[in-house]
């Protein structure tokens, strides 16, 4: 005599044979972190979970991640005003970079977004040299209106003077 054994389900709520979960990473062509996504139950068994992409979408789990999302919403937002902010600022201030140079006003070297955010920051400004939009290395004396691009959607542009060293 076989005796059956019923299987109990773990994966609830099931629609239709799929599995609610919520993406703990980000999983390609699936969703974001915090996503609440329906899966086949073997794709969820077998690779989701196990690999920690995913857990089960229970109430508290959701109510959790809708609790994050507003956090992350209000601090983008105080980001955002931060970068308004110091883009107003930047874009009043203008940088001296001294270079070697020959007659010509070609220099020995170039500057670089690294040497702009370098005397961005001992001015004060705490701008990163990924926050620098150059075209190309500057190579020749002269003036250059350099784009920063701060946070999404929050844009400034500084002057920068390159001049000869003095010398001593």
């Amino acid at each position: 005599m076989v005796r059956q054994v019923q299987r109990k389900t773990v994966f609830s709520p099931r629609v239709q044979g799929a599995v609610e979960l919520m993406l703990a990473e980000n999983v390609t062509q699936l969703g974001k972190q915090g996503d609440i996504v329906r899966v086949k139950p073997g794709y969820a068994r077998n690779f989701l979970l196990p690999q920690g992409l995913a857990t089960i979408a229970t109430e508290e789990n959701k109510k959790a991640v809708e609790e994050h999302r507003e956090r992350l919403v209000e601090l983008n937002k105080k980001r955002k005003a931060n970068a308004k902010k110091l883009a107003t600022e930047v874009g009043k201030y203008s940088v001296t970079l001294d270079a070697n140079a020959n007659e010509e006003g070609h220099l020995y070297g170039s500057i670089l977004a690294g040497d702009i955010s370098k005397a961005l920051v001992e001015a004060g400004y705490n701008i990163q040299p990924e926050h620098i939009f150059l075209d190309g290395p500057l190579k020749e004396l002269g003036m250059y209106t350099v784009n920063l691009k701060l946070y999404e959607g929050v844009n400034s542009e500084v002057k920068v003077w390159v001049v000869p060293v003095s010398s001593k």
